[in-house]
């Protein structure tokens, strides 16, 4: 079974832009998304603070639930503008391969949506982890 185009696009708006599906009662939901950045997968059923990245100066990035935020094209959705992470400024850890998206700023919250950075972010003292407006997210 899948999702018709009407629903995947609808879905995304309810989700990321925090908008109603007519005829779907959709309860009260926070006015920002968080996005994380992660060592490895969180997984499918991982929790947003699986793998999560916890290098010096590190907090999830909380973005608007609204079109300034996030961009809605095609059953696919972007941010409307990079989304940066806190510098590292000391202990960086591991370089980070993954990222989520979920609804709390911290701790073991549910993933909503995941995926792979590409590049790689080698994470050194200075660096800025961030997704791009060419990072897509399809609902399919």
């Amino acid at each position: 079974m899948s999702k018709s185009n009407f629903f995947e696009n609808a879905l995304l708006k309810a989700v990321f832009h925090n908008l109603a599906i007519a005829g779907i009662s959709l309860p009260g939901a926070g006015a920002s998304l968080f996005v994380g950045f992660h060592t490895g997968d969180p997984g499918e059923g991982g929790a947003q603070n699986v793998n999560e990245a916890a290098y010096t100066g590190y907090a999830r990035v909380a973005v608007l639930r609204d079109a300034t935020g996030w961009t809605i094209t095609a059953n696919s959705v972007s941010p409307a503008a990079n989304i940066e992470a806190p510098v590292c400024t000391a202990a960086p850890g591991a370089d980070l391969t993954h990222f989520s998206i979920g609804v709390a700023g911290a701790g073991a919250t549910d993933v909503l949506y995941k995926g792979t950075l590409a590049p790689v972010v080698v994470m050194n003292i200075g660096v800025i982890p961030r997704l791009t407006v060419g990072t897509t997210v399809n609902e399919e």
